[in-house]
């Protein structure tokens, strides 16, 4: 069902062909025109949602295949497997034995990668124009046939066992904070446990497990396939048609409840980690709805709060106190703001000298948060923020491999069924105003909505973590 119009992305920056040398032509100037992004959706008889958006100032393409299982759907007792399962549908299809398509993409003068997030797995590759039917159907291969053995299991348990070695157990401050506040921040365990995945879990998990999960989550009815650039849209639809057509629909797929309570009391975690160098402290709060007037507020909270050196902690922490020479954070560490579809905390993180107290930095940053939630803004600071986050929006969007403009309207399509709800954003903070950002502040900021998690260079005397 045809559920939107084909027209190009305006104001998006022109991306550079695979390979190319030299820049391609500049953009025209945003000025101060609105962002809007008008894409062809539709769906296919077996559910497979189809994001189509053309842009033909230069001749390559992107294919992206978003499917609706992340982190925190995957089974209990096999923390990892949505990243494991990433890993093994890049070792070839029936019909694209190993290396096959990673050689139809490189051979074409490509790129590909995937990656897992919270809510969703991706797939895409980057090629010129010419090789887009290739890519189509190598996506379906995949979707439709991979290779599950017990070869390919055993090879990537061992890959993704190393993964989290050299990741995270043998590195300084590994999954600081991404991984580390999930678990301290939730008490629903699809939001709170491992997502990286206990090596005990990935070594039991099996070819039977793995055959599952393919077929409860890998079916195009729990799918996106996004193609952007340089393409002929009638010709693309029938290529989609011949090969993904054919594919059978899974089951329907019952997705846990992965709510969150309101937390009410704050909550503390030590963290060790016998390889840092230096303490590190870090605090997450919840955010509001997605699409509420406060998620919209809370996105520009964190423009004020933490995002740049003219943001309200940077200046606090690194250049009234010298507590830190930098600090990092955001909304969804793993992504965007517009990324995630469930619970998700905004957080700042920072490493410090030993003579800096904990009691001195969560008072420094209780100090910027409560001349948030007791004074209302300026109209010139709340427009910095609104300058800075459509510019960060942009930034995403517009990078040569329009991987972030895929990444966020598969989301969209996942999410919401509606890829050009993404079109609402702007409105959505123009429409903050100072009154609003106070009251969010004083909700979603308040200390009983707060976890800060402490990490302290050194091994646990008992336990990598205890809460206190």
């Amino acid at each position: 069902m045809l559920r939107g119009a084909a027209l190009a992305l305006v104001l998006a920056a022109v991306p550079m062909a695979a390979g190319a040398a030299t820049a391609a032509p500049a953009a025209p100037a945003v000025q101060s025109q609105q962002f809007r992004v008008d894409p062809v959706y539709y769906s296919l008889p077996n559910g497979l949602r189809v994001v189509l958006l053309k842009d033909s100032r230069v001749p390559t393409v992107t294919v992206a295949v978003h499917y609706g299982i992340g982190f925190r759907v995957e089974p209990r007792d096999r923390t990892g497997f949505a990243h494991l399962f990433e890993h093994l549908l890049f070792q070839g299809s029936e019909n694209a034995p190993k290396g096959h398509f990673i050689n139809l993409v490189s051979n074409a003068g490509g790129s590909m990668n995937g990656s897992t997030r919270f809510d969703y797995t991706n797939y895409y590759q980057v090629v010129p124009s010419g090789a887009l039917e290739a890519m189509i159907w190598g996506e379906a291969d995949r979707m439709a046939r991979p290779v599950i053995n017990a070869e390919v299991m055993k090879n990537q348990q061992d890959v993704v066992a190393n993964e989290v070695k050299v990741n995270v157990l043998n590195q300084p401050y590994g999954g600081w904070p991404w991984l580390v506040m999930p678990q301290a921040a939730n008490t629903n365990w699809h939001n709170a446990h491992n997502f990286y995945g206990a090596l005990d879990d990935l070594e039991a998990a099996t070819v039977e497990d793995a055959k599952a999960f393919h077929e409860r989550f890998y079916g195009p009815n729990n799918s996106v396939l996004f193609i952007g650039g340089d393409f002929d849209e009638a010709e693309t639809r029938r290529w989609i048609e011949q090969y993904f057509g054919a594919i059978p629909a899974s089951a329907p797929v019952q997705m846990p409840d992965i709510s969150e309570p309101r937390q009410t009391e704050p909550r503390r975690v030590i963290h060790n980690d016998a390889l840092a160098p230096k303490p590190a402290w870090a605090a997450g709060w919840h955010m509001p709805p997605r699409h509420s007037p406060e998620w919209y507020a809370m996105g520009l909270i964190n423009q004020m709060l933490i995002q740049g050196t003219d943001s309200r902690l940077y200046d606090k922490l690194v250049r009234q106190e010298s507590i830190t020479s930098g600090i990092g954070g955001g909304i969804n560490l793993l992504g965007s703001q517009y990324t995630y579809n469930g619970p998700m905390e905004m957080v700042v993180d920072l490493t410090h000298d030993a003579d800096k107290s904990e009691a001195q930095i969560t008072a420094a940053v209780d100090a910027v948060v409560g001349d948030l939630q007791t004074n209302l803004v300026s109209a010139q600071e709340l427009q910095r923020a609104k300058t800075k986050i459509r510019s960060s929006l942009y930034g995403t969007i517009d990078s040569a491999s329009r991987f972030g403009l895929a990444e966020i309207l598969s989301a969209y399509a996942l999410f919401d069924d509606n890829p050009a709800k993404f079109n609402d954003v702007e409105a959505g903070f123009a429409a903050v105003t100072p009154e609003l950002i106070r009251a969010t502040a004083r909700e979603y900021l308040r200390d009983g909505n707060r976890t800060i998690v402490i990490l302290q260079p050194g091994a646990a005397p008992a336990a990598t973590e205890a809460q206190q």
